[in-house]
């Protein structure tokens, strides 16, 4: 190791080495330090070395000759690379030096148990693998020990010898593969027509890839053989036949080879479909039946979708341009057929067919275009299939940013049209589902500013319509809306000109609507009754925050100057219809006033939704009034919704006074509230909102609020509303407090409220009375199942049996709760588990006869997962079990049955011979 040696000092000392040592006659590990006084001064004295011509590549030959440890094999290997690498002369010793690494080849070594070196099978492969495909100088030698060994018996010397070809292919050249083409065809034919592993299949198709690659990167001069015509000759003679035969056996391995080497270069692309895709056209006429056609369907969509790989071809060089009509035929019948598979196929090929207008110019015509878009139309629309209509609405929004003039000016009139047509001859239902489709497929072609400027328009005049019926079904006319409008607002997000037109369109005309609707409700109390159900305000919340989260904070601090306003001072001069019969005043006290404080949600979707740096004016009086309205209203809709604004807020709030004296006053209010009185609730309510506010950005207060919450399990009256707010606490929130809506999350704050709190539920549980002790239970399980498994594990063996008391507990939730938890523990922790099991199949059978469908599903799927176990530890318990599970196969419920049959079989099975 010493870089001050004099001059020719390590020569000498290898010299010694090699003339003088018998090295594979030393220990191990003066075996390896031979090898790292080589490495050595492989490293600082490469020039001395390189001296000594192919002397030194014959002396470490004989120094690495006959080396069975696999920790020296590792660094000879690395060795023989830097030889290779690092051009030392090999001389006439290349032969040599391939045989005496090759020797290993294929890879046959299996790691001792609890092995300290954790050297593994996978690590020599590598490194041999590395030192067999450094040079072209071993192809000679290396090719043929790949053939012999692809014709191998054992699958790990198979894939090992095709990935050695693969890394092989990318640093020889025609010259090193002429001679073995033939032969390295053959087999790799072979093995795809006729192999039963998908992992041999699949490395055969890689190298297969590979060598067309190679050959396709071969410079040719004039008087040389076209080696890759010549290959790709034989490979379409050998397939191209497979693929008319009637019985059809071979066409799926011979579609994938051909794939596979037309896939290596645009060159081998056209020589081989040029070849393969008049073959298929003419097939596809062939054969009547519609799973034949599908299959030809798909062999000829994987041929158009790798023409996506060589991007923009010119018109004189593209196969696909002169085929353009039989083609497009091809896949126009297919989405007329009375097949859903074809017609699946065939919506994915007519994507692919879109696409490819960029690439090969002029491949569809404007006739083509529009005849897309009416397919895609009547596939939307008129399909009663599910799987289709949704199909042509993703391919619709796949083309639309391809093509946005044709789509805008084609598709979204047709789709407004469809919408707003009564059809008197159909049935309601029937009317109603095809209106569902039309906002789906609206919503769904949505993928670009200038359709989503169509769109839009369509989707709200739509709403407004709604909302002056009178139908019964209003209600879920207005949700189904309100879902469109939210896949439109998460397709502009990314797109800032997109998202602030979708923003400044929608959100003030849902607020308007939705302000006349609650005026309307305080005046005439039949009017526009729908739009201020709990479900159609619910559905709002998604669109309005979705448009708001991805705003830049100068478009979002204009936004908040009008709504806010508009909530504390009834300013609705922004709002697109503002002539109202009255005032708007959420906040204020008064019957006649409770459809506007409902509104309350929409400025919770807003408001929560805000980034973090977006200041919102009047923010310590709006957190007064929605603190005062979340303890005060009778509503428990209103009250929540408050009190998850007021926690959203208190959430992004900058750590100082301000927060302190709101917290501190939140506090006053809710704990008179919570002592006694009507609004109890209420108050518990504001406590797990506000509480898990604080517990996810770790305010030192959220220790205090969770031990009010932790006091309360004892309550009689709030007890089992607050140990399912446990649930809420650990739970992630769909619309205010996650990270989509810049909330402030911690990293790992589920693992410090597990560490904080659950001694003190154990605890408590401990010291409850009998009344309220299932209250604890209930927590703890809620706390556990939210906590990552691999945390959980470690805490097992103290927490075990408070779960199992858990299943005793008469209380469904914590049945379903603790068999949830215990389902994956069965699968991560067998040895811990393995001790209790007794318990647990007592517990579980029991539970199988529970009257909760749910409790039965899952003892059962905990009854599968025991068998996970040792198998000694449960093959005394195998009969009653399997007498035990007897019963629920007779359960009136199909999905119970489902459980029982799979949980039954593996029970069957368990210590069967190879289980």
């Amino acid at each position: 190791m010493c870089e001050v040696l004099s001059p020719g000092l390590a020569v000498s000392v290898l010299k010694a080495i090699f003339q003088e040592v018998h090295v594979q006659s030393l220990l191990q590990l003066d075996r390896h330090t031979v090898y790292s006084i080589i490495t050595n001064f492989m490293g600082t004295r490469e020039e001395e070395l390189k001296g000594l011509g192919a002397d030194f590549t014959f002396g470490f030959i004989q120094v690495m000759d006959g080396e069975k440890d696999p920790r020296n094999l590792l660094v000879a290997f690395q060795i023989v690379r830097d030889l290779i690498a690092k051009n030392y002369a090999l001389g006439p010793f290349v032969e040599e030096l391939f045989e005496v690494t090759s020797c290993y080849f294929p890879i046959d070594f299996t790691p001792p148990p609890n092995d300290p070196h954790g050297i593994q099978r996978e690590d020599l492969i590598l490194s041999l693998r590395a030192v067999l495909a450094s040079t072209p100088q071993f192809a000679e030698f290396l090719l043929p020990l790949l053939i012999e060994k692809m014709d191998s018996d054992l699958q790990s010397a198979k894939l090992d010898s095709l990935q050695t070809l693969t890394a092989c292919c990318a640093i020889y050249g025609q010259k090193e593969l002429q001679e073995f083409l033939p032969s390295l065809w053959s087999s790799l034919r072979r093995e795809v027509f006729q192999t039963a592993s998908e992992k041999v299949e699949a490395e055969c198709l890689a190298a297969l890839h590979a060598l067309s690659a190679c050959l396709s990167c071969s410079v040719l001069s004039s008087d040389t053989e076209d080696l890759l015509d010549t290959f790709l000759s034989s490979i379409l003679q050998d397939c191209r036949h497979h693929l008319c035969e009637p019985d059809m056996k071979l066409v799926w391995p011979s579609a994938k080879l051909l794939q596979a080497a037309a896939g290596a270069s645009l060159r081998a692309y056209h020589r081989v479909t040029s070849s393969v895709l008049p073959l298929l056209l003419e097939q596809y006429t062939k054969h009547p039946q519609s799973s034949q056609r599908r299959t030809i369907l798909e062999m000829l969509l994987g041929f158009l979708e790798l023409q996506q790989k060589w991007g923009h071809v010119e018109e004189d060089e593209s196969t696909l341009l002169s085929l353009q009509a039989p083609i497009c035929s091809v896949v126009f019948s297919a989405l007329t057929d009375p097949s859903v598979q074809l017609q699946l196929v065939g919506i994915r090929a007519l994507t692919v067919l879109g696409s490819l207008q960029a690439l090969v110019a002029g491949f569809l015509s404007p006739s083509d275009l529009e005849l897309v878009v009416d397919h895609l139309i009547r596939l939307s629309l008129r399909e009663e299939d599910s799987q289709s209509g949704k199909a042509a609405m993703e391919a619709a929004g796949s083309l639309a940013p391809v093509y946005p003039k044709v789509f805008s000016g084609r598709m979204v009139p047709r789709l407004e049209e469809e919408l707003q047509s009564e059809r008197e001859e159909e049935s309601s239902h029937d009317h109603c589902s095809l209106r569902q489709r039309c906002l789906q497929a609206l919503a769904a072609v949505s993928t670009h500013t200038s359709i989503v400027r169509e769109t839009v328009p369509v989707l709200l005049q739509h709403l407004q319509k709604v909302q002056k019926g009178s139908e019964a079904r209003n209600a879920q006319d207005m949700v189904s809306v309100c879902q469109s409008l939210h896949r439109v607002a998460l397709q502009c997000q990314q797109d800032a000109e997109g998202c602030w037109y979708y923003h400044q369109t929608v959100v003030p005309c849902l607020l308007a609507m939705a302000v006349q609707a609650a005026m309307q409700e305080s005046t005439h109390p039949l009017l526009g009754k729908a739009l201020l159900e709990e479900e159609v305000l619910a559905a709002m919340v998604p669109v309005i925050s979705a448009a708001t989260t991805h705003l830049s904070p100068e478009l979002a601090a204009q936004s908040v100057s009008h709504v806010v306003p508009l909530f504390l001072d009834g300013e609705v001069s922004f709002l697109p219809q503002n002539s109202y019969p009255c005032s708007f005043q959420p906040f204020e006290d008064g019957e006649c006033l409770e459809a506007q404080r409902r509104l309350v949600i929409l400025l919770m979707a807003f408001i929560c939704s805000l980034p973090r740096n977006v200041a919102i004016p009047q923010q310590e009086r709006l957190l007064r009034e929605l603190l005062a309205l979340s303890c005060s209203c009778n509503c428990p809709f209103t009250a929540t919704t408050a009190a998850k604004c007021f926690a959203g807020l208190v959430n992004k709030h900058p750590a100082g006074q301000q927060l302190d004296e709101i917290l501190q006053l939140a506090v006053n209010r809710m704990e008179p509230s919570l002592a006694e009185g009507p609004r109890r609730m209420q108050a518990l309510t504001l406590l797990l909102w506000v509480t898990k506010a604080l517990v996810l950005r770790y305010h030192p207060l959220s220790s205090c609020l969770t031990d009010k919450l932790l006091g309360l399990l004892g309550d009689a009256e709030l007890g089992p509303a607050a140990a399912d707010g446990f649930s809420l606490l650990m739970a992630e929130s769909p619309d205010v407090l996650h990270k989509g809506c810049h909330a402030d999350v911690r990293i790992m704050f589920r693992q410090r409220f597990f560490t904080d709190n659950v001694p003190k539920l154990v605890q408590g549980f401990h010291g409850a009375g009998p009344d309220v002790k299932a209250n604890y239970l209930k927590g703890l399980s809620h706390v556990l199942n939210h906590l990552p498994k691999p945390v959980l594990v470690t805490e097992l063996p103290t927490l075990l049996s408070l779960l199992l008391e858990a299943l005793s507990c008469s209380d469904r939730v914590v049945q379903l709760s603790t068999l949830s938890c215990l389902q994956p523990l069965l699968l991560e922790a067998p040895q811990i588990m393995s001790l209790h099991v007794d318990t647990l199949v007592t517990k579980f059978l029991s539970l199988t006869s529970s009257p909760t469908m749910a409790v039965r599903i899952a003892a059962l799927r905990c009854a599968h997962a025991l068998t996970s176990l040792p198998t000694t530890a449960l093959l005394p318990y195998k009969a009653r079990v399997i007498r035990a599970l007897a019963k629920p196969l007779d359960d009136k419920k199909r999905l119970v049955r489902k459980e029982a049959v799979a949980a039954r079989g593996e029970w069957f099975l368990l210590g069967s011979p190879g289980r």
